[in-house]
């Protein structure tokens, strides 16, 4: 991965996304060991202490946990936990930039729900 550097979102919050990717495309499974500030940081080269700011914000979501002396893990329901936080959240938020969008170009709702229909059996 490379991180965007003309996001306004900062690295560590890129990191904590992409941990967050891994685990739903369940390259890091369920209370399986996850790397290191250290190793990410080495693999993004970026600083240690950004890494572990986006491994932070995981623990803190309840996403990973720590054992002590052990490292960072994937709690049993983290993929489940961000499932239901990202339908809730993000595609809600997406949905209504759209539709926000859409009022602004005049596009009718039924134009809107045909545009969305189509894209996705695009695929």
């Amino acid at each position: 991965m490379i991180f965007n550097t003309q996001s306004t979102m900062p690295i560590y919050m890129q990191v904590a996304e992409w941990l967050e990717n891994e685990i739903l495309a369940d390259r890091l499974l369920p209370e399986g060991k996850v790397y290191s500030q250290y190793q990410l940081a080495e693999i993004f080269n970026i600083n240690p202490a950004t890494a572990g700011k986006g491994l932070t914000i995981l623990v803190e979501k309840e996403i990973l946990y720590k054992k002590r002396g052990l490292g960072m893990f994937v709690m049993g329901d983290a993929k489940h936990r961000i499932l239901t936080t990202r339908r809730s959240d993000t595609l809600t938020k997406m949905a209504k930039e759209i539709v926000e969008e859409a009022k602004r170009l005049g596009v009718m709702d039924e134009d809107l729900i045909e545009l969305i229909k189509h894209i996705q059996k695009e695929g």
